[in-house]
Parts: structure tokens; sequence; C-alpha cells
């Protein structure tokens, strides 16, 4: 591509971010493919440095992050918003979701054989604020991913009762009941997350699974 080629010789910071900010929006627009996007998004923000561009591009992967289930792209994702965090937190080193989602990386993102070096700073910020939704869902979701199902299912179930419309924690309640083998609760988690969904296909797939765990 001649403008990656432009990248090359210019040595502007100006220019390197306008040649980065038409790459990615030829990715997103264009191309419609997310890494390239995602990864001149990255370089954006990098070169401008700020804290809201750079927690926005570590977001983008970390989104991702949640939803993959390759390994390889795991740790591809996970180590770019990793970076990005860690930019972020120079600039503000209070800023708690920037923790948890640095956490996440090391918790989904198969980047080091240590968990708790991702679980025990999220801890840390649930204690000190038993109600910030964001720390409580990641680890809920990364007891839910280690089998921890007990763990996860609590972590949820605090989340709902507070914000009884969050369908992300009541759809992960559901499911981790079912994963425990815990039908009856399954069921009837299954049964509150089908009335907040709007989708005739996700509505048929919940029905589907209530069905199946009657049996």
């Amino acid at each position: 591509m001649q403008l990656e080629s432009a990248v090359v010789r210019g040595d502007v910071k100006e220019q390197q971010l306008q040649v980065y900010r038409k790459l990615a929006g030829f990715w997103a627009d264009s191309a419609h493919i997310f890494e390239p996007y995602a990864y001149y998004n990255a370089e954006v923000a990098k070169l401008e440095n700020s804290e809201k561009s750079l927690t926005f591009a570590a977001h983008l992967f970390l989104d991702n992050l949640m939803t993959e289930s390759q390994p390889a792209m795991q740790n591809w994702l996970a180590v770019n918003a990793k970076v990005l965090l860690e930019k972020a937190l120079v600039i503000n080193p209070a800023n708690d979701s920037s923790k948890i989602g640095l956490g996440a990386c090391y918790i989904f993102g198969n980047i080091s054989d240590n968990p708790m070096q991702g679980i025990a700073p999220i801890r840390e910020i649930v204690q000190k604020n038993p109600d910030n939704v964001y720390a409580q869902m990641i680890l809920g979701l990364g007891g839910k991913k280690s089998g921890q199902y007990d763990k996860a299912i609590e972590r949820f179930e605090l989340i709902v009762k507070k914000h009884p419309d969050n369908m992300e924690a009541t759809l992960n309640t559901a499911e981790s009941y079912d994963l425990k083998g815990d039908k009856i609760n399954a069921i009837k988690w299954y049964e509150v997350i089908k009335k907040m969904v709007n989708v005739p296909e996700a509505k048929a797939e919940i029905d589907k699974r209530i069905t199946e765990l009657k049996k």
C-alpha cells in the first residue's frame, strides 16, 4: 500500500497520524476487516498519547477478546490491549477501568502462566468498591472460564440484583448454572433472559435450550 510506505518515509508526527487514520478508515469502512483497523487505530492512539484515545483503542481489542475462542488470536488481542492500557495508566494511574481492562488481558489473553496477576488487582478494586459492575463482570467471566461456577454465579447475581436490566450478567448467570449442571436454576434464569431478548432467533435458541434441560 502506498499509504504504508508514506509512513516509512515520513518523520513528522502529524503526517504519520494522517496516514494511520486513513489506513484505519480504509480497513473499517471499505474492507470491513477488524484486525488491521484495530492495529492502525492503536498506532494513532500511541502517537496521540492521550488517555481517551489509548483507552478507546484498547477496548476495541478487549471487546473482541471477550468473545474470541482461538488462543493465538486471544493472545494477539490481549498483547495489543495491554500495551495501550499500560500507556494509559502512565497518564492516569488512578483509572480503575484501565486497571480492570489490564487484568482482563491476563485472565483471558494467554499472556501469562499466572492468571492471578490479572485477578488480584481487580479484586482489590471490588473490595474498595463492590458496586463496580465492570470489575464484578470480569471476575465473574474469569470464574466461568476456569470452571469456578459458584464464584461466577455469585458475581453475576450481585450485578443482576442491583441492575436487573443487565442482559450480559443475566445470560451469564443462566449459562453458569447450566454449565454447573443445576438444571432448575438454569431454566429459571433462561426464562428471565428470554423476556429481555427482542431478537426472535435468540428467543428460539433459548427456548430450545430450556426444552433440552426439561427432558
